[in-house]
């Protein structure tokens, strides 16, 4: 894999250049702040999203409903963790350097990276989390995989990876966490609906105001029917 980068007539190793090219011509503080977003913040962000996802979803009137949700948004950082460990053996094979290692001119914007290249570690783990939201909330799922697409752009802006470490990254966070979705929410599901049934921990799945709500509204109906039953005794 290492050879496909190290010609510089290469697709991937232009768009590498042009991406980063960006990065000289940014000013300094545009670089320290790309550098900050590329290496946490963005990840932060993503992680912020799934707190959100989680609170609006346990706003769901329906139990069922909230139910796989909340088993969905479990699932997102699950899947993202397990990607990330299947990349583990996936580098040691491939073997690609980074690309500041075999390409002079990089304007590298962060230090120190001596692992390999292939697939990118940050690209795996935000494409995984933003499918995984996708599937429990299609709103939350499409910033998140948005924020993804970002990331890329970020990793190969900073000079650390190849485009096609990003999309390499993006193929297996999205394959680990569909995949193998199926198997997780049958796990899942049976756990936080137990969870929704307790005492204390049921708020994790529905919130405190959609539930009086719904008691509310069961008990409306029944206490008309009981009025209507001593009326016709009366």
């Amino acid at each position: 894999m290492a050879g496909l980068a190290s010609d510089g007539s290469n697709p991937d190793v232009r768009l590498l250049y042009d991406i980063n090219g960006l990065a000289k011509s940014a000013p300094g503080w545009a670089d320290r702040a790309m550098e900050f977003i590329g290496e946490y913040g963005i990840l932060l962000a993503v992680v912020l999203l799934v707190l959100g996802c989680w609170w609006s979803v346990r706003k769901r009137p329906d139990t069922e409903s909230a139910v796989t949700a909340v088993a969905g948004i479990i699932w997102a950082p699950l899947a993202a963790g397990i990607a990330v460990l299947l990349n583990v053996p996936i580098r040691g094979f491939v073997g690609r350097a980074r690309p500041f290692a075999e390409h002079q001119g990089l304007d590298v914007l962060v230090k120190g990276k001596t692992d390999f290249s292939f697939v990118s570690d940050h690209a795996t783990l935000a494409m995984a989390i933003g499918a995984g939201l996708f599937v429990a909330h299609r709103k939350f799922g499409l910033a998140a995989i948005g924020l993804a697409l970002a990331e890329g752009f970020c990793r190969v802006f900073m000079g650390v990876h190849y485009p096609t470490d990003v999309i390499g990254g993006f193929a297996l966070g999205t394959a680990v966490t569909l995949l193998l979705s199926p198997f997780a929410m049958a796990l899942l599901t049976p756990v936080v609906r137990a969870v929704a049934r307790s005492g204390r921990g049921r708020v994790l799945v529905r919130s405190r105001r959609v539930r009086a709500v719904a008691a509310a509204a069961v008990e409306i109906p029944e206490a008309r029917s009981e009025t209507g039953r001593n009326d016709l005794a009366a």
